[in-house]
């Protein structure tokens, strides 16, 4: 008598395919969702600097009724302070940076309000450098830029920027914040070529319903501002 025995043949069935496709996607979907979450508080995290900034402007004017930067009586209330001009604006770009005796009043912005222990960091005679956002990039305050009148990407009045922002993050900033359009609204960025790149007076062309795929430079930095 012959007795046939056949070897099982090796393989997965289709079931354990199936299991094992799951799991992937499972994991995969883990993934996603934690990158967004990163992404998120990246985007939160920048826009609670923008908002500190914002809150310590209006409560320096609401305690000394005086722009901070642009206070004629700085002196006279923080040792060490220098005075600013006393016409409201505050001039200078967000990215300036030297010794307050001879700094810009968006530098001497920072002296003011960390002086006034409305904002942290170092705040000497000597020394009062603007601060870093969130995403390492510098994070300051302008107003009109030039005796011509040039505005921050067609914005008037004060407004607090962050330059070398990814162009992703600066357009869901401006979604969170505002109407997720580089060019309206009073939240507007530009691309930049270089880190901490200062604002122009053109509008911006950098994400929105009327800029092309094409224009879009997803892999570049961006200056993004809000207006105060």
């Amino acid at each position: 008598m012959n007795i046939n025995i056949k070897a099982r043949q090796g393989g997965f069935t289709l079931v354990e395919i199936a299991i094992v496709l799951v799991i992937i996607g499972l994991l995969l979907v883990g993934v996603l969702q934690g990158q967004e979450m990163i992404e998120n508080g990246k985007v939160k995290n920048l826009a609670n600097n923008m908002k500190g900034v914002s809150a310590a402007y209006y409560a320096y004017q609401d305690r000394y009724q005086a722009v901070p930067g642009d206070d004629v009586l700085a002196s006279t209330r923080f040792t060490g302070a220098v005075n600013g001009g006393g016409n409201g604006a505050i001039t200078g770009v967000y990215t300036a940076v030297a010794a307050p005796a001879v700094a810009a009043e968006s530098n001497n912005f920072w002296q003011h309000t960390r002086m006034a222990g409305l904002l942290t960091g170092v705040a000497t005679a000597t020394r009062a450098n603007p601060a870093t956002h969130s995403l390492g990039g510098l994070l300051g305050v302008q107003s009109n830029v030039s005796a011509a009148g040039a505005l921050t990407y067609g914005m008037t009045g004060p407004v607090v920027c962050a330059g070398s922002v990814p162009w992703k993050i600066a357009q869901s900033l401006d979604q969170q914040l505002d109407d997720g359009d580089s060019a309206t609204g009073k939240v507007r960025a530009g691309a930049a070529g270089a880190a901490n790149l200062a604002t122009t007076a053109a509008t911006a062309a950098a994400y929105g319903p009327a800029v092309a795929a094409t224009a879009v430079a997803e892999g570049g930095l961006h200056t993004i501002c809000m207006k105060l």
